[in-house]
Formats: structure tokens, sequence, C-alpha cells
């Protein structure tokens, strides 16, 4: 286990303009989830805990699916891709298509995106199914309790802003 630093820093840029989305509420989310992703990597060794910044970048489809051809040689969209130097793309326009399976807004089907690309960088994979699905089942841990975080403080905020 590495003994590790703070976190790294968190940049969430959207570069697209398709897909409309809360882009403040993506940042709560992530940035909630990056310290529970950190203390995977210290677990799992991943290049997680040695990073300075993660970069995640919102893509449009057509953006997503040159750097799947480019990189991994697939054609088409994809939802996530994580490089080990710390950038993770997420496809807006695939979120958009895939929250309402997952009964999720499209703001937080990119949270997962971006969870499942933090998990990469803390050390998971997902090619064989055992490891996709202990990958899943921690993103899906770390989505829900970010999003009960997110849910208290804003219902406090309600609350001291009425009684004002």
């Amino acid at each position: 286990m590495r003994e590790g630093k703070g976190s790294p820093r968190l940049l969430v840029v959207s570069r697209q303009r398709a897909v409309a989305y809360d882009h403040a509420l993506l940042e709560v989310l992530l940035q909630a989830a990056l310290p529970l992703c950190r203390r995977v990597a210290d677990e799992l060794g991943g290049p997680l805990a040695g990073l300075p910044m993660v970069e995640c970048s919102v893509l449009g489809r057509r953006e997503m699916s040159r750097i799947h051809r480019e990189f991994l040689g697939l054609r088409g969209p994809t939802d996530v891709i994580t490089f080990p130097y710390g950038e993770i793309a997420i496809c807006a326009a695939v979120a958009a298509g895939r929250a309402p399976e997952f009964q999720h807004t499209i703001t937080e089907e990119m949270a997962l995106y971006g969870i499942h690309g933090l998990l990469h960088l803390a050390g998971h994979d997902d090619h064989e199914p055992s490891a996709a699905k202990r990958m899943h089942i921690e993103q899906t841990r770390i989505l829900q309790r970010v999003m009960k975080t997110e849910l208290r403080v804003e219902g406090l905020k309600r609350i001291g802003s009425s009684a004002e």
C-alpha cells in the first residue's frame, strides 16, 4: 500500500454544446468521489495516488468517436475513456442516450462515467467479467454515496435560506 499525499486536483471541462447538463453538479459529485477513489488507489496502487491533477473532459459524439478510433481502434462513440496520465473523456451524448435506461439524469450518468474513470486510475480493471462486476459494484456504491451527500447539502442550504 502506497503512502499517499492528498487527492489530486480535479478539473472538469465541457468541450461540447449539444447536450444540456448541470456542469456545477457534475463537478460537485466528482469532487466528492475523488477522495473515495483515492482511498481505493491507496489499496490497489493505481496511478491516481501519484497524480497532481485529473482532467475530466465532457465531449460530444464526434470527438469521442475520433478518440475511440484513434486510441482503441474502435468505431463510434463510447461512454468513457481513461488515460493513465490522468485524463478522463466522458461522452455527453452517450450519457444522454443511456441515462433513462438506468433512471438517472444526464448529469448523474456522466458522474457515473467520471467515477468509472477515477476507479480505472485507482487501479481497477474491467476486462475480465469478475473484475468488471467488482468495479460496477464499487462505482455504484460511490455514486450513491456522493448523491446522498449532495442531497443532504442541498437540503441544508434550502433550510438555511428559508430561515432568513
